[in-house]
């Protein structure tokens, strides 16, 4: 990994936005607050502004009111008429769009920090773009190194920026940071506590990067997605297992070289 991040230019605009899935607590709880005092996320070199991303799914304490928020920001709907019968993300992301970009464009934010909960047993992850997000793969060892008894994983989600379809897409870069495990609309005090820390230190390695400091090299793990495996079911479209004692809540990446049974047959 090379010393110095891209992109090489100060970044002056960032945006913290929490609530994108209306039932995902922690990034919910936080913004509320930042919007009260502000001054927290602030640093010398650059501002950074608080975001409640889909208001009405927060209101209802549910993921999204009609699709998926965090899936709505592509160039197919960003670009196309407004209609009245519009889903309400539809609308919320071109507003969104419009607030933090427009996507793409030389006035959109520098970087956005999207915050997320997992029902996941996955302890602290970061979503990134690519591989070659190197700005990212610094700030991922960042943290790291400030926590090296927490495990902070890099989930890479390869698809063009323009399609992506998440909200940190909008800006010129961005992560998303999410941790688990935390029920849906439940908040944990020890991941508020933990979400809040891991946004200072960000900021903080953003304050680092704009007055030049140069990272050592490093190497590293990240994961891909490979494919999606579904729960198995009986004809009648009915749930046929579940997940097996061992693994539930566990957390564990199982490996080619320690097999393990995944799936119980729910009781006939």
């Amino acid at each position: 990994m090379c010393s110095l991040p891209v992109p090489r230019e100060p970044l002056r605009c960032v945006a913290v936005t929490g609530g994108t899935h209306g039932n995902e607590m922690s990034g919910i709880c936080l913004a509320q607050h930042w919007l009260r005092a502000p001054g927290e996320l602030q640093r010398p070199s650059f501002s950074a502004m608080p975001v409640l991303a889909n208001p009405a799914a927060i209101a209802a304490c549910r993921r999204y009111m009609d699709r998926d928020l965090n899936r709505t920001f592509t160039n197919t709907f960003l670009t196309a008429r407004a209609h009245p019968d519009d889903p309400y993300e539809v609308t919320r992301a071109r507003e969104l769009n419009q607030l933090l970009g427009p996507m793409a464009s030389g006035r959109a934010f520098d970087f956005i920090l999207d915050l997320h909960n997992t029902t996941a047993n996955m302890g602290t992850c970061l979503i990134v773009d690519t591989a070659h997000n190197v700005f990212a793969m610094h700030l991922y060892r960042h943290l790291q190194m400030l926590s090296p008894e927490l495990p902070c994983r890099v989930i890479l989600y390869q698809l063009p920026k323009e399609e992506s379809g998440s909200l940190d897409s909008v800006a010129k870069n961005g992560i998303a940071l999410e941790l688990g495990p935390q029920p849906q609309g439940v908040l944990r005090a020890d991941l508020f506590t933990r979400m809040r820390a891991l946004v200072a230190s960000a900021l903080d390695f953003i304050q680092l990067f704009n007055q030049g400091t140069a990272f050592p090299a490093f190497e590293m793990e990240a994961y891909r997605v490979l494919r999606g495996v579904d729960f198995p079911h009986t004809e009648a479209g009915d749930l046929a297992g579940m997940v097996h004692p061992q693994l539930q809540t566990q957390g564990q990446l199982a490996s080619q070289q320690t097999p393990v049974t995944l799936i119980e047959k729910v009781m006939e």
